[in-house]
């Protein structure tokens, strides 16, 4: 379960960070409001999944998984150019995430 949440609180890191970008320095009131409620969801979730699961590998997950999402989010929107690099160290990101996970 307390991967499910970890993973789940990192979606809500994508979310926070989306809602930033677009609050445009908190001067546009429903992302500013959607930004405040994902990372109070996101940091939540990471505190709670650290109860069962070591700090660096919770920390870890929780980035990779946020950082992951919102890269493909801007590629998905044109907002970054989408290159084979990228999406090969996207991949990378995702297969540390994984192998962090088969060794915990």
């Amino acid at each position: 379960m307390a991967w499910a949440i970890l993973l789940i609180s990192g979606v809500f890191e994508a979310v926070w960070a989306i809602a930033l970008d677009a609050s445009q320095g908190f001067k546009k009131l429903k992302p500013t409001i959607v930004f405040i409620i994902g990372s109070l969801l996101s940091i939540a979730g990471l505190a709670i999944a650290m109860r069962e699961l070591p700090t660096g590998t919770s920390y870890a997950v929780w980035t990779a998984t946020g950082a992951t999402i919102t890269v493909i989010y801007s590629m998905a929107t044109g907002q970054e150019k989408a290159t084979v690099v990228r999406l090969f160290l996207i991949l990378g990101l995702v297969t540390c995430v994984v192998g962090l996970k088969a060794v915990s």
